[in-house]
């Protein structure tokens, strides 16, 4: 297979160098010690759910250990954090179950979540610690929903190509957790402190791990819609929840708010400016096109392809920097995930032209996949992509008529796959001009 120019290998490495950056700016290494608060009184009682549920478990843990000399009396808790992201905090309980599809293991440690929560006392403090992921990894089945129809709905929901709002819509009121239940259950507690990463468009405490702590603006009636127009069928488990006016989720002014405090530490738009950072020492001009991008991947895709090539005629070298979580209406029977469909779309859109290269990356690690910590994170593309995919015999828009942007990318070796970054600030696309 054709080997890119030295040129063009530096620019790769550039890249990826690039995508690096964003994700180092949103780990809980680096974002979350400024935001823990001294302790009080009695005890503090640690949650953590979502992808870097266990690494900012893991640094709460070694903080309050070693700057507050705190030991097992003082320090309780649990996290959960998805298949492969777990991380050791000693004194915290740590445990990896399902995403995107919950599991058993998912439901088990959230039932016990919520137990450790409702024991907090009037000396206590609740410090919850979310990031994206943990509308999966906190799953308590409401009312007589099981598992595997929770399963199904979520499923139904992610093949609509629903985004994340709507999706957690739904979510929250089929749950004994999100939507502001976590509150409920803990506000007998002195104080209630969630530090957040955000994953979600406009960083809406309500939509980042299914608002477990904050009120609900979402009701029944609009999850009840959601599912109406985007065809999801519901088992009658569901439809009683979603029927019955005393299942409404928490509204804001309910007392189970007054002594919780909400905090985001780390935002895609972070990520994206140190990616941009990055791009600036390189000599490239940075053009954000902001944190908030949503939209089917492809037709974005093309969509950034013609501002590329708009930037190239006018003799620009720029760095397009763009977040947001983009959808994938799934009509094939491929596998792959939002930003492998983008990559693979923009190489079609971008037809090998000379001067061009792109990353589409998840920055959480994981892309779509099958809910594996080994799943790639996006996909790569320069001006021999479609070079090298013909010398492989792929048909590269039969295989994004399929979805298959998995097959393509790891064919001819441009999977991104940094492995679990127990950090998730959403979704980092950088297309190099010039």
């Amino acid at each position: 297979m054709t080997a890119p120019s030295p040129a063009l290998a530096n620019a790769r490495t550039l890249l990826l160098g690039f995508l690096d950056e964003a994700i180092a700016a949103a780990h809980p290494t680096r974002c979350l010690v400024p935001h823990l608060p001294a302790p009080g009184p009695g005890r503090l009682i640690i949650l953590g759910a979502g992808k870097a549920g266990g690494s900012m478990a893991a640094v709460a843990s070694r903080f309050y250990r070693e700057q507050h000399g705190l030991g097992a009396d003082r320090i309780t808790g649990l996290a959960v954090a998805r298949h492969g992201y777990g991380e050791e905090a000693p004194l915290i309980r740590m445990v990896e179950a399902g995403h995107p599809v919950p599991d058993q293991a998912g439901i088990d440690a959230t039932i016990e979540a919520l137990r450790i929560a409702g024991e907090a006392g009037p000396e206590d403090d609740v410090l919850v610690l979310l990031s994206g992921g943990g509308s999966a990894n906190w799953i308590a089945p409401a009312g007589d929903l099981t598992l595997t129809e929770k399963q199904a709905i979520t499923k139904a929901l992610l093949r609509s190509g629903a985004p994340i709002d709507e999706i957690n819509a739904v979510r929250k009121h089929l749950s004994r957790i999100k939507g502001g239940r976590l509150a409920m259950m803990a506000r007998n507690a002195r104080s209630i402190l969630t530090l957040a990463i955000s994953d979600v468009p406009r960083d809406d405490p309500a939509v980042i791990a299914s608002g477990p702590t904050v009120p609900d603006p979402s009701t029944l009636a609009e999850a009840r819609a959601i599912c109406e127009r985007r065809g999801v069928l519901l088992p009658e488990s569901a439809r009683a929840l979603l029927n019955d006016p005393a299942n409404e989720t928490p509204k804001a002014g309910d007392p189970a708010f007054a002594r919780a405090e909400y905090r985001i530490i780390a935002r895609p738009i972070d990520a994206l400016e140190a990616a941009a950072a990055a791009a600036r020492g390189a000599g490239y001009e940075p053009v954000m096109l902001g944190p908030d991008v949503e939209g089917e991947a492809r037709e974005v895709a093309a969509d950034h392809a013609r501002i590329a090539r708009e930037m190239l005629e006018a003799g620009r070298k720029v760095a397009i920097i763009s977040g947001g979580e983009l959808t994938v209406t799934i009509r094939g029977e491929g596998n792959g995930g939002p930003n492998q469909e983008y990559a693979l779309a923009l190489a079609i859109a971008l037809d090998g032209h000379p001067g061009i290269l792109g990353i589409a990356a998840d920055t959480d690690g994981t892309d779509g996949g099958r809910g594996e910590a080994t799943d790639p994170a996006g996909g790569l593309v320069d001006p021999t992509t479609l070079a090298r995919a013909r010398e492989a015999g792929l048909d590269a828009a039969g295989m994004l008529a399929d979805n298959d942007s998995t097959k393509f990318f790891a064919t001819i070796g441009d999977l991104v796959q940094p492995g679990p970054t127990r950090t998730n600030v959403n979704d980092c696309r950088i297309i190099l001009v010039g």
